[in-house]
């Protein structure tokens, strides 16, 4: 079984892709139009600039070779939702060609191409069956990514789009609580044809499509049909795929070059671009620097590219198992109370602690009260109180089952054998995280 996707990415830019009508979200339709974006007669695009620098970044994390020249094409789009009956995209010398982006750090997706266009509006149907098309968003601008077949199951699909889409909000700073639409064009071919199931919106569909159609296309194989090449789409409440059309070929569009745009010179911009690490590249480089779990390093990286940063500074400034003890541990555990306490933590105040706990000035378990204390503004002395009931019910557990300290010591998960009993006595008082650091300070303290 073979898989390429074509995964269209929202830029976010303030205006549309060839003129200045607005990108956000409107009550009312065809409020956000103009001659421009409707393709009026004697209207002309002219490029936002923005749209090519977003392109040519997102070009620089899927190390794709950037083109010197690049430009614009017509494509043929005779449907309601696109009122020029055109849409402007890009054919030939895309922004970038021939990429490779990894999955997990390891498994590699060859990139096609990733080029820019603008986006269609939106059609609606209502329930006598009427359609109302809304040309708010006809104009928007759109990264498409395109892969080779490399991804060989509908959850591997699920994964990469998971992985690189996280990776293009950080690069181009997209709040990670923001509603961001991502729509694919998914090709599947169990056999030897290539089937399209088209504009499926959202991750879990995309790998819920897939597998839809790698059932059908399955079944067809077993019953000796012939599996034809077509564009389907999917029906999630039935979860099914259904037949559109038979799959339009590349010179059916028709491609033109526009004329109302100009070859775009674009190397100089590239080279002066400089991207931001991705989150990924992140997991692999702090787990391969400083000799760490792949799973710590990515729980550090997802929790917070701040936390991560953090470690590292902890790493450099004092040592990895300095990091480990602290950052990975009580820091990660309280970050969510620090984010969500109103105002700013200075994060590197938390260094002040360490550094006291590393010239002698206080204990380990102090340590982590000062620095629970500092990130969720808590009083530090209910807290003393706190982690000294917490250390008598461990202790009290570990003296009734010592065969876990023998335990702990061919695997430091025999640990979490004191969370449930902690969290029975207290009502979930601690977090498991909390119970576990301490769990694993008493129990090494018996050997």
């Amino acid at each position: 079984m073979k898989i390429g996707l074509e995964c269209h990415v929202q830029l976010p830019t303030k205006s549309k892709m060839f003129c200045s009508c607005p990108t956000e979200d409107c009550e009312y339709p065809n409020t956000y139009v103009c001659p421009t974006c409707l393709g009026m007669p004697g209207s002309r695009p002219v490029l936002n600039r923005q749209v090519l620098v977003y392109g040519i970044m997102i070009a620089k994390m899927l190390n794709c070779e950037i083109n010197d020249t690049t430009w614009f094409a017509r494509k043929t789009y005779f449907y309601p939702d696109m009122s020029k009956s055109v849409q402007i995209t890009q054919y030939d010398n895309p922004i970038g060609e021939r990429g490779v982006y990894y999955l997990d750090g390891k498994k590699p997706i060859r990139i096609t191409r990733i080029h820019i266009e603008e986006d269609p509006g939106s059609t609606k149907r209502t329930a006598d069956l009427t359609s109302l098309v809304d040309y708010n968003r006809s104009g928007v601008p759109l990264a498409e990514i395109v892969t080779e077949p490399d991804i060989a199951t509908p959850a591997e699909a699920r994964q990469f789009l998971t992985q690189m889409i996280g990776d293009i909000k950080h690069l181009l700073q997209i709040p990670a609580d923001l509603e961001w639409e991502v729509k694919c064009d998914c090709n599947i071919s169990v056999g030897t044809e290539r089937v399209e199931i088209k504009n499926v919106t959202g991750l879990k569909n995309a790998e819920k499509a897939l597998h839809s159609e790698m059932v059908r296309q399955i079944a067809m194989i077993k019953a000796k049909k012939k599996i034809v090449r077509e564009t389907r789409r999917y029906d999630p409440d039935r979860d099914v795929t259904i037949s559109m059309r038979v799959k339009e070929f590349e010179d059916q569009y028709g491609y033109i070059d526009e004329p109302d745009l100009g070859i775009y010179h674009i190397k100089d911009l590239a080279d002066s671009i400089r991207i931001s690490e991705s989150p990924q590249n992140m997991i692999i480089r702090l787990s391969n620097q400083y000799k760490i779990d792949g799973k710590m390093a990515k729980q550090l990286v997802n929790t917070s590219m701040d936390l991560a940063e953090l470690f590292e500074d902890v790493a450099k400034e004092f040592d990895t198992a300095s990091a480990i003890k602290w950052v990975a541990g009580p820091v990660s555990a309280n970050w969510r109370a620090m984010t969500e306490r109103d105002g700013e933590v200075d994060l590197s105040a938390l260094k002040g602690f360490i550094r006291d706990f590393t010239d002698g000035k206080i204990t380990d378990t102090q340590c982590s009260i000062e620095i629970k204390s500092y990130m969720t503004g808590v009083d530090a002395s209910s807290m003393q109180d706190e982690s000294a009931g917490l250390e008598t019910l461990i202790n009290e557990f570990l003296d009734k089952n010592p065969k876990i300290v023998t335990d702990y010591q061919k695997n430091d998960k025999a640990a979490n054998q004191v969370i449930g009993y902690v969290m029975k006595q207290t009502g979930g008082r601690y977090s498991s995280a909390e119970v576990v650091e301490t769990a694993k300070k008493l129990i090494e303290a018996r050997f």
